[in-house]
């Protein structure tokens, strides 16, 4: 009797627990009766989906007997369907009247069955936490991400790692537009303030990704789609206030179609702060405006948008000593020590379905960017971060003579300069893509040309006799040519198997000419030529569990800063990565985990050294052999409606085979006497924790409020490549409270309100620094060495607020 027991209890669970609903059926066009490839297919409030194949047909499993099935293909509409039981569907999906603004960055995306590592943020993402910090923060939460910021705020100059690349070697694009800046291959998130407000969604590809236009993929790739068609004319008011006297105001609108052709969108932005560190305020404005016209063939979308930037220099950082008595201290005091900067964007984007089976995109771009950082060189304000004492500057060091009055020469000057950048970035891109049954094929490109100028002026000084009017100390040009065409190529093979070869060949030239802000002569003129194969597979064991696979190479020119500030004798070579990629994706109806193993070994990386420049950049070197490899889990759960929790862990190995530390040696009046070199075998890569993890808990207790602790977790890195404890940044975890709360009325679509209580725990955290030593010779020829750590400290607990209406 209890056998039988025992057997009934064990029938129940597993009818209860593991019986499926099988919902079978084929898909078809409702213009021409054929089958659909490539349709989505989810269970609506699920995570659990799958796609048609070639022959239109699919099957999916539910726990329920009846559900709703979701449709969703780019060039149909959406389409839901209740189902009961187990049944056998045909589904017409009727073409969309007008080309879905997708076709602009599909070239250079990763498809749903991509056989890399990617995620995407969604626009109601964003959303929920754009109050007034910059892009790196509002996908903070996705695999393998840390965030910083000079202000300690994340309004200002903000900066990302994925992986523990920094976001020069990170290919951002713009509607698929290049927005790296092509010397440094730097992203300035602080030159698009509130760009977010303007973004339908972000695609983040970690390691080389599928091909792109622009700079070379290192870390990852970030493909930022804006604002898509909207058919019903809106308007949005929005603003937040927080700590530090920070401050968002925005007012959107949008037309709505007119004359079912023609729509208008608009924003217009500004931010405060005072920021956490002393005196580090930002002011930003920016504006975007977008005019598109929609055809049932075509798209021609203009986008106009434009950043203004002043920030008060804060990149020297805290000193370590003053760390646990003045965490928001500022070198800087002068009052105009601001960098002013605008950049202006005009894309032009064409879209246009050929036949059946080809959509043909190009697009035109123009970027002009100027603007010029100030600095007071003077006693007052003047400190030397190598020797810890203030001074004046040498006339020679701008080139000037020694001004002689009678019997007296005087060979310093306080003073006011500016340095001054002036660019114009454009050129075209384009790519033709062919889809039908089995089949994906692309081809692609881009032409790019850049042209900087370089100069530094004196504006002031204490003796400003004999300084020409219009005196330029230093002016150089920088000239970049960057060309690349891609072909990409998808087949299923068999069923639920997919294959991909990605070829790309890229060239670049790079001249370099003038005298440069240390009066060095620059002359380099280098040509590149790089080709970049990738291939992979996915395979879907069925409709829950996928596996695939992917192998890469990249090559990656070095930037403007790793030539001027290379020395002579030891000017920086060309990088070569071959990335491996292999993962796992598990989606059932409450659960979605994906795991992805990843091997990137590097052939002359640029890593960073952990010293800064003169304006902050950060300085790297080539060591000859060096690898990241690491383990990425991602999982969401959501066991019932009112409860969700999004994890996502990084686990990795970060070394350099061989490094050769080169040091200085001074004797105790700091004169140079000569250098020593020290070599390390298999040390950390510097700024590349080994632990990374993210955690969402969010929930449900109204339909439209959601209560969420995030969490971030990132463990020690070491601020130079040396692995030792004296140089690195500890480990932290910071925890930040999000509520968000919706409400519809009768005038109003929605109202949104949003509360951050950031830091809960108020914890002392630095999330960047840098750092350079030295060996001093005492009178008796004994040597010692000198570090001189800089923190960048980030903000304690604080709160920020915001309400947006939309019309």
């Amino acid at each position: 009797m209890k056998k039988l027991i025992l057997l009934a209890s064990f029938a129940v669970f597993y009818l209860t627990v593991f019986s499926q609903t099988i919902i079978n059926g084929i898909v078809i066009s409702e213009e021409s009766n054929e089958p659909l490839a490539g349709v989505a297919v989810l269970i609506k409030g699920t995570f659990s989906g799958t796609f048609t194949g070639a022959d239109g047909r699919f099957s999916i499993q539910s726990k329920k007997d009846s559900a709703t099935l979701v449709f969703s293909h780019l060039s149909f509409e959406n389409k839901e369907v209740a189902t009961s039981g187990q049944m056998e569907l045909v589904i017409s999906l009727k073409p969309k009247p007008y080309l879905a603004d997708e076709v602009i960055v599909s070239a250079t995306r990763a498809g749903k069955t991509a056989s890399t590592s990617y995620e995407e943020v969604s626009q109601e993402d964003i959303y929920k936490q754009n109050l007034a910090q910059d892009i790196p923060y509002l996908i903070d939460q996705t695999p393998s991400i840390v965030t910083t910021s000079d202000p300690g705020t994340g309004v200002g100059y903000s900066y990302l790692r994925i992986r523990g690349s920094n976001q020069s070697r990170i290919n951002v694009t713009i509607n698929g537009i290049p927005y790296n800046d092509p010397e440094s291959q730097e992203v300035y998130w602080v030159d698009l303030p509130d760009f977010a407000s303007s973004v339908d969604n972000i695609q983040i590809q970690r390691g080389v990704g599928t091909s792109t236009n622009g700079a070379g993929a290192f870390g990852g790739t970030i493909n930022i789609q804006t604002t898509k068609l909207q058919r019903e004319p809106y308007g949005e008011l929005s603003g937040s206030y927080g700590y530090f006297n920070t401050w968002k105001a925005t007012a959107k609108f949008g037309t709505g179609l007119i004359k079912n052709k023609f729509t208008v969108d608009g924003r217009l932005s500004q931010i405060k702060s005072d920021g956490y560190i002393d005196r580090a305020s930002s002011d930003l404005k920016s504006f975007f405006l977008s005019g598109g016209y929609y055809g049932a063939k075509n798209i021609l979308r203009v986008n106009v948008f434009q950043g203004l930037e002043e920030t008060y220099q804060a990149w020297w950082g805290v000193p370590e000593g003053a760390l646990d008595t003045n965490r928001t201290h500022n070198y800087y005091s002068y009052p105009d020590e601001v960098d002013r900067y605008t950049q202006d964007h005009y894309q032009l984007l064409f879209s246009q379905q050929a036949g059946k089976y080809w959509t043909v995109n190009s697009a035109l771009h123009y970027t002009h960017g100027k603007g010029y950082y100030e600095q007071y060189r003077g006693p007052e304000y003047n400190y030397d971060l190598n020797f810890g004492v203030n001074s004046k500057d040498n006339f020679s060091d701008y080139g000037l003579s020694d001004l002689v009055i009678g019997d007296t020469t005087i060979t310093e000057t306080s003073l006011v300069r500016r340095r001054w950048l002036d660019n114009h970035f454009y050129g075209l891109t384009f790519s033709a893509l062919y889809e039908k049954n089995k089949l994906v094929f692309t081809l692609g490109g881009a032409a790019n040309r850049y042209n900087g100028n370089h100069f530094g002026e004196i504006i002031w000084a204490e003796f400003a006799h004999g300084i020409p009017k219009d005196y330029r100390y230093y002016d150089n040009d920088g000239n970049k040519n960057d060309a690349n065409v891609f072909v990409k190529l998808s087949y299923s093979p068999v069923k639920n198997l997919n294959t991909f070869v990605d070829l790309q060949y890229r060239y670049v030239s790079h001249e370099i000419a003038g005298s440069d802000n240390d009066l060095r002569y620059l002359s380099i003129n280098k040509h590149h030529h790089f080709f970049n194969p990738k291939l992979g597979f996915s395979y879907s064991l069925n409709s829950n569990h996928e596996l695939y696979a992917s192998f890469a190479i990249g090559n990656r020119e070095p930037a403007r800063n790793d030539y001027t500030d290379a020395p002579e004798d030891r000017l920086p070579q060309p990088e070569r990565l071959r990335d491996l990629e292999a993962g796992y994706r598990f989606v059932k109806a409450k659960n979605l985990l994906s795991v992805n193993y990843y091997f990137m070994h590097y052939k002359d990386q640029l890593v960073l050294t952990g010293e800064v420049n003169d304006v902050g950049s950060l300085i790297k070197t080539n060591v000859d052999k060096s690898y990241r490899t690491g383990i990425e889990i991602m999982n969401s759960f959501k066991p019932v409606e009112q409860f969700q929790w999004n994890v996502n862990i990084t686990y990795s190995a970060n070394k350099i085979k061989d490094f050769t530390e080169v040091l200085y040696v001074y004797d105790a009046d700091y004169n140079l006497v000569g250098d020593t070199t020290i070599r390390y075998s298999h040390t950390d890569i510097s700024y590349s924790p080994s632990f990374i993890a993210g955690s969402t808990i969010s929930v449900f207790p109204l339909k439209e409020l959601e209560l969420s602790l995030i969490s971030k977790y990132v463990s020690e890195q070491f601020l130079d490549n040396t692995g030792s404890d004296d140089r690195k940044i500890n480990g932290y975890l910071v925890n930040n409270v999000r509520i968000n709360y919706k409400l519809k009325k009768k005038f109003f679509d929605e109202i949104r309100f949003t509360l951050a209580l950031n830091n809960l725990f108020n914890t002392f955290y630095e999330s960047n620094g840098y750092t350079f030593g030295a060996f001093y010779e005492d009178e008796m020829g004994k040597r010692s060495r000198t570090d001189y750590n800089y923190f960048f400290p980030q903000a304690g607990f604080n709160i920020i607020g915001g309400v947006t209406v939309r019309l």
